[in-house]
């Protein structure tokens, strides 16, 4: 036994000796997080690794021309042994790693005195005034040579996810029902915005879904808990012609609940599911409670969780989002990643924008003056559509929050390179802000984002965000999706490229609009809303075709369905 010790020791020793590379590092710590000095050297850390994939570049080909219109692969979606292709690491990793895990005993949970010399690290514990507990963190993590090339994360070393990603920037705001009208013909900004309204602004329809093979999921962090009861009554207020006991089935993953007392209700998951269900209107719609603490696991344990679903939905909704920084690029490619092979399966994943305009999560007012813009992730990532807000019907604007911006990770995309140069020769050149002009820009689209009326705790309330524009697009693309099933043909899938190429006559542009913030003044450096594409509103709020597939709203749908030998009945 002395003999092993004294091996793994010397096999330690060796390795920390070792040529190391730097993996991943930053400079400081986000606003809010304060060091406490070094992690204690018996202190357990839980690390997960991540293994390279052995062909991503492959996977990103696969899904450009899968999702590319004009392609001679357009929308043959993968199956899930096919991505799986892509995406499990090569046998040389996987022995690497193994190789690496066995000469120096390394186990998931670890004391903080072998992390440090196995990845050249110097954890430390750190406090957040928004976090009851501490974390333990570090500034920079190496690799031993051996391993480049083989390990894309280790987690959590250099990510400091804020305290709260849920996006949704207003409080829950009581609502007398006998005071307040829903008035989307209206062109007061403050009006309530229904599903009702919603149908009616962009000409949604109401009739039923009747693929049952179609499904849209809402994700839920943060022990959000979404309430069968208040969806229960939002159907009765505000959908009557849908049954109120119309419900949604519960998926868990990381041991996440949904627990369904009162007192415990989400705000940000009750607005999640009556959207969805309100717009969908007789979609299946699913719901995943995911647990852990840390949102960058929980994002990861989403993609993994669907990555083991045969019949995986068809629309992905998430309302949560975090500063791109935050994460860190490691991190954030992963995940991004998994949402490119999701797409591959013929999945939109679709994500709320962010509720700070330019700057980040959230805005504060101790960050209003500061020009150096904060994307945030996952909206920024390339493979997702990303939604920002509108607010006011008589034109609708963006709305003051709704994140846009260039992301500092990830580089433009080829679908959006002439949309985003266009943008760009609209920023006059003595701009203030300092931004990425070479990222991935986001939003791509925008939906209206302000006092949705929702059932929180058995009680009637406003609420506003790009969380409530999320969820009201995917119902949107849910019923397109279910029209689609019923005429043999396939779903929508990733939808950037298709959105990119088809944009003028998809959706209403909209030209007016500072993304400052919500408590930022105005006069706040900030992006403008542009005739095409902007880092506001993307190209604008969709125009859905009143009813499918016998009459068409608009030019952009017909063109569509004649190119999937649809036939017209007039």
């Amino acid at each position: 036994m002395a003999l092993c010790k004294l091996l793994t020791l010397l096999s330690i020793i060796a390795m920390a000796s070792a040529a190391m590379v730097v993996h991943e590092s930053r400079t400081s710590v986000p606003a809010g997080f304060v060091s406490q000095g070094a992690a204690p050297a018996n202190d357990m850390l839980t690390l997960r690794v991540a293994l390279t994939s052995n062909n991503v570049a492959g996977l990103e080909e696969q899904l450009m021309s899968l999702s590319t219109p004009g392609s001679s692969e357009f929308r043959q979606w993968l199956s899930m042994e096919e991505v799986k292709a892509f995406v499990q690491p090569s046998s040389e990793t996987v022995s690497a790693f193994s190789a690496f895990a066995s000469a120096n005993g390394l186990e998931p949970t670890l004391p903080v005195s072998q992390a440090n010399q196995l990845f050249a690290a110097q954890f430390e514990v750190f406090t957040h005034p928004d976090m009851p507990d501490t974390i333990t963190r570090t500034l920079s993590v190496s690799l031993p040579s051996e391993l480049v090339g083989h390990v894309d994360v280790i987690h959590p070393t250099t990510e400091f996810t804020g305290p709260n990603t849920r996006l949704a920037p207003t409080s829950f705001i009581s609502l007398d029902r006998r005071a307040v009208a829903a008035s989307c013909n209206s062109s007061l900004p403050s009006g309530v915005v229904t599903p009702t309204c919603l149908q009616e602004l962009y000409g949604i329809p109401t009739t039923p879904a009747t693929e049952k093979t179609n499904s849209l999921l809402v994700t839920a962090y943060e022990d959000e808990f979404a309430q069968t009861a208040d969806l229960s009554e939002f159907l009765k207020l505000l959908r009557p012609d849908i049954p109120s006991t119309t419900t949604f089935t519960l998926l868990t993953t990381a041991g996440g609940i949904n627990t369904q007392n009162p007192e415990d209700a989400g705000t940000e998951a009750d607005l999640d599911i009556e959207y969805t269900t309100g717009i969908a209107t007789d979609v299946p719609i699913e719901f995943l409670a995911v647990g852990g603490n840390n949102f960058a696991t929980s994002l990861l344990d989403t993609t993994t969780f669907l990555d083991g679903v045969a019949t995986p939905p068809s629309v992905m909704t998430t309302s949560y989002g975090d500063t791109e920084t935050d994460i860190g690029s490691s991190m954030a490619t992963k995940i991004c990643n998994g949402y490119m092979a999701l797409g591959t399966r013929g999945i939109s994943v679709v994500f709320a924008s962010g509720d700070g305009g330019v700057r980040g999560n959230h805005d504060t007012l101790s960050i209003c003056d500061d020009n150096t813009f904060m994307p945030v992730f996952p909206a920024a990532c390339p493979f997702v559509t990303a939604v920002g807000s509108t607010q006011g019907f008589g034109p609708e604007k963006a709305i003051n929050f709704t994140g846009g911006g260039f992301s500092n990770f990830f580089p433009t995309p080829s679908y959006q390179t002439a949309a985003v140069a266009s943008f760009l020769k609209t920023v006059p050149s003595n701009f203030a802000g300092t931004f990425n002009k070479a990222g991935r820009g986001y939003p791509d689209l925008a939906v209206q984002g302000w006092n949705f009326e929702i059932v929180a705790g058995g009680e009637t309330g406003l609420v506003g965000g790009t969380s409530a524009s999320s969820p009201t697009f995917a119902g949107i693309i849910a019923l397109i999706n279910d029209r689609l099933i019923a005429a043999g043909k396939p779903v929508l899938g990733f939808l950037n490229p298709f959105i990119y190429s088809t944009a003028s006559t998809a959706f209403t542009d909209i030209t007016i609009g500072h993304n400052s913030g919500f408590v930022c003044p105005a006069s706040s450096v900030a992006f403008d809303a542009a005739v095409g594409w902007d880092a506001l509103t993307g190209f604008g709020t969709p125009i859905f075709p009143n009813s499918w597939p016998l009459r068409w709203r608009n030019e952009f749908t017909r063109k569509y369905l004649l190119n999937l030998n649809v036939t017209f009945l007039e």
